[in-house]
């Protein structure tokens, strides 16, 4: 049922409702006047006939009988439209409408009284006048014939007779103006009934027509549909991504895999081999065994990257992380010298488990990469408060004393699977690091030492909440970094349980090298 119909149909049962609810209403309020009317009529009469009757009653008995049959015909003139009875010495004077056969009159009734006789309503008023003395019974009662019901019963058909006239007009006048009222939303159904997605690139246009619901949904429409082309595009781009990601992959993995095939198929095929010539290809097996391992246990952590939930977010004290990441790496690799300068107390808003993994790989890649020319490797991390009171910042560094990044490959090295000649990983520690540090909207950027020496500095600046306990709210950037995929999370507050994955996306990545 279209919606025009539906307005004509419910304006065509309640205009009808409303005429008769207000019908009863001016019923109520038109028969209370018409009885106050009616009873102010007789009271005004009434004082006059009272006068008449007065004036009669004291010659009546008399030996005037001449002024006696002049102030009877005034008491008579006086009530042609109001009847009367009046009980004289002499009997009882009768005149006008009265009712036929006479009821029993009502007594001490200064106040009109309805009676009924013959189905008729008279209103009756009765007083004492003249030689009535108090205490007596009245001796002068007014008849006056109750027209109200019958004014009512007009009131009443004309009523209902509006009712069954406006039913089908105001369904018929409605109806004609919601067909009118609602034209812009016929012509937009129709705009938008043969737009296909799926076909063809063609989108609504809309001009807006000053109708505030229709503008609105047009241009909830529109959106639609935009969302539905990036959708797509991003679809597109993440399946051309992830292909590229695939090759990428399955090259990084085959290469270790057909090593260490060559090395089985030498020791299957010669039994006989040199100890020393078998204890170096058993060491190259073992090497790219554990290429391959760091490899897997590398994706894997990115994809935990992606994955990860609102709720794994909360307060940390970042000193603490550092202090663990640094015991960690002089645990593993005690030729390391590493000097650690912190401020303690910068607490940050995130997940303990990817900030660990963060500093971890910072340090192993400058334990990796950083040596000096005599092959020792001397660390220095700092941690301190960026200083700026109205965005303040966590600030950690880490300086190596390597050869070096060069300015043009500065952005390189944060991206998958790009490793130096000779090195010993697996290409995507530091993608790790600055997957990381974009879930936790922070920014990492590769520069010189400041001190002139030869090396790397990793700056890393984090936000710094300044409170223990932070609600769970992700307003955060994130890439995934197995498709190579730029997002953003939704700025309002993600619901406890969210996956990461199920974010929505934001705009384009920021370049690497402003990290």
């Amino acid at each position: 049922m279209r919606l025009s119909t539906r307005i004509a149909l419910a304006v065509g049962v309640s205009v009808p409702l409303l005429v008769l609810a207000s019908g009863w209403l001016l019923l109520h309020l038109v028969g209370d006047d018409l009885r106050a009317h009616q009873n102010s009529q007789l009271r005004a009469r009434a004082t006059v006939i009272a006068k008449n009757a007065k004036a009669f009653l004291d010659v009546a008995g008399t030996d005037r009988p001449v002024m006696e049959q002049a102030r009877q015909r005034r008491l008579v003139n006086s009530a042609r439209d109001v009847g009367i009875r009046l009980t004289a010495p002499g009997g009882t004077v009768s005149a006008g409408p009265r009712p036929d056969p006479l009821p029993s009159l009502p007594r001490n009734t200064p106040k009109p009284v309805t009676v009924t006789s013959d189905d008729t309503d008279w209103l009756v008023l009765s007083l004492r006048v003249g030689a009535a003395k108090a205490g007596t019974t009245p001796n002068l009662w007014l008849f006056s014939p109750d027209t109200t019901e019958e004014e009512l019963a007009l009131v009443r058909q004309r009523v209902v007779f509006g009712a069954l006239v406006a039913a089908p007009l105001a369904g018929a006048t409605t109806w004609a103006i919601a067909a009118r009222a609602v034209l812009p939303l016929r012509r937009l159904q129709r705009r938008t009934s043969g737009l296909d997605p799926r076909t063809s690139t063609v989108r609504l246009e809309h001009t807006p027509t000053r109708i505030g619901e229709v503008d609105d949904l047009a241009y909830t429409l529109q959106t639609v549909l935009a969302r539905y082309d990036e959708q797509v595009e991003r679809t597109g781009e993440a399946l051309a991504t992830a292909r590229a990601f695939a090759a990428t992959a399955s090259h990084e993995l085959r290469t270790p895999l057909m090593s260490m095939r060559t090395n089985i198929d030498i020791l299957a095929d010669h039994p006989g081999l040199d100890p020393v010539d078998r204890a170096e290809v058993l060491d190259d097996l073992g090497r790219e065994h554990s290429r391959l391992l760091g490899l897997l246990v590398m994706l894997r952590a990115l994809a935990q990257g992606d994955l990860v939930e609102a709720d794994a977010f909360t307060s940390l004290d970042l000193t603490e992380v550092l202090d663990a990441s640094v015991s960690g790496l002089r645990r593993t690799h005690p030729d390391a010298e590493v000097s650690v300068r912190t401020t303690p107390g910068l607490l940050v808003h995130g997940w303990e488990e990817g900030l660990r993994s963060a500093v971890d790989n910072l340090l192993t890649n400058a334990w990796t990469h950083g040596r000096a020319t005599d092959g020792t490797a001397h660390i220095e991390v700092t941690l301190r408060h960026s200083g700026d009171p109205r965005q303040p910042l966590a600030v950690l560094t880490v300086d190596d004393r390597g050869p070096g990044v060069p300015p043009e490959r500065r952005e390189e090295v944060f991206q998958r699977f790009r490793r130096g000649p000779d090195s010993p990983g697996s290409g995507l520690g530091l993608t790790l690091v600055a997957q990381q540090i974009a879930l936790h909207r922070g920014r990492i950027t590769v520069l010189d030492r400041p001190d002139g020496r030869p090396g790397t500095r990793f700056e890393v600046r984090l936000p710094v909440t300044g409170v223990r306990d932070v609600e769970s709210t992700l307003p955060l950037l994130r890439r995934d970094w197995l498709t190579g995929h730029d997002a953003a999370a939704d700025e309002t507050t993600a619901p406890r349980g969210t996956s990461r994955g199920a974010l929505r996306r934001r705009g384009p990545w920021p370049s690497r090298c402003s990290r």
